[in-house]
């Protein structure tokens, strides 16, 4: 049953018009935990685009109708902050947002089912950043700064394509003798016959080279030093169990199996969109889209509490 707006709704929604106005921004993004009246809302908006997100489709029934642009996002137990932010990576996916977008978000930040919390988000300075928490959340030998290396390459491939066109790729991270067994070239590998020196990615003409080629068919083998074993390699992992999004092609079905069946981390390209996944034991773990402006790495601050 939709609810009628509350005065404290009412007074969110007033605040987050004047922000938008304010900064000229593009949308407005509530999540939102229960149906409301959608033609209340979008009489309160006024002639603001408006994008409601909510962990259920069926609490966004009627929203569409209503000139809303409905996202559904299935983080319910995940924090606040990593809601919206998937919230926001979910309406660029889907082209509701565009990636360089200005957003006032309007969500429950404090108690949950009340709106009590406005934000102005800059989508191209705040999904381009990931933390080295990031990574370090993820349950693997590779080190952080070769995991760190091959996903800033990743992100450039996603970003620039090569000569103006999209370019997809994989790279499988770790666990190299395991890849190994699982895979065959597709064709002539042309890191073949370089000393291992020559090979690594901590040499930008390397990383350079990487991208020249990255077109071609097969994925890159990384060991965990940041050497590139072999490049276009066929991945023959079955995909038996393993569920993915709608709409991922072999790729990333390749690299969801690869990392079920060993201990690597997959790095997976979109050729439609650029969109980077890492993958690991089967799943997505991260995702990252391919914005105007370099990655920034950030390092996790943590301010203990004052000492009594």
């Amino acid at each position: 049953m939709k609810k009628e707006l509350s005065d404290n709704f009412h007074t969110m929604l007033d605040s987050a018009v004047r922000m938008a106005e304010a900064y000229g921004s593009d949308a407005l993004l509530i999540m939102l935990e229960t149906p409301v009246d959608w033609e209340a809302l979008r009489a309160a908006t006024a002639k603001h685009k408006v994008v409601v997100v909510a962990d259920h489709a069926d609490v966004l029934e009627g929203a569409k109708e209503a000139g809303l642009e409905p996202v559904v996002v299935e983080t319910s137990q995940n924090s606040v902050l990593d809601r919206l932010t998937q919230s926001l990576l979910e309406s660029v996916a889907d082209d509701v947002l565009a990636p360089g977008a200005n957003v006032v978000a309007i969500y429950s930040g404090f108690e949950a089912g009340r709106v009590d919390s406005v934000s102005v988000i800059h989508l191209d300075e705040h999904l381009r950043k990931l933390t080295v928490r990031d990574l370090r959340r993820l349950e693997t030998s590779v080190p952080l700064d070769t995991l760190k290396t091959v996903v800033d390459l990743a992100v450039e491939i996603g970003q620039d394509g090569r000569e103006g066109k999209p370019v997809g790729t994989m790279f499988v991270v770790g666990s190299t003798r395991a890849v190994m067994q699982r895979c065959h070239p597709t064709t002539f590998d042309p890191m073949k016959g370089y000393k291992k020196s020559e090979r690594n990615l901590s040499d930008r003409r390397v990383r350079e080279g990487i991208k020249e080629i990255a077109q071609m068919d097969g994925a890159f083998v990384i060991a965990s030093d940041g050497t590139v074993t072999a490049a276009a390699q066929y991945i023959d992992a079955s995909a038996d169990g393993i569920t993915l999004s709608k709409g991922l092609g072999a790729r990333h079905w390749s690299a969801a199996a690869i990392s079920r069946k060993t201990k690597a981390v997959a790095v997976a390209v979109s050729e439609t969109n650029g969109t980077v996944r890492i993958f690991q034991n089967g799943d997505v773990v991260l995702r990252i889209e391919p914005f105007r402006l370099p990655m920034k790495w950030k390092e996790f601050e943590f301010e203990p509490p004052p000492s009594e």
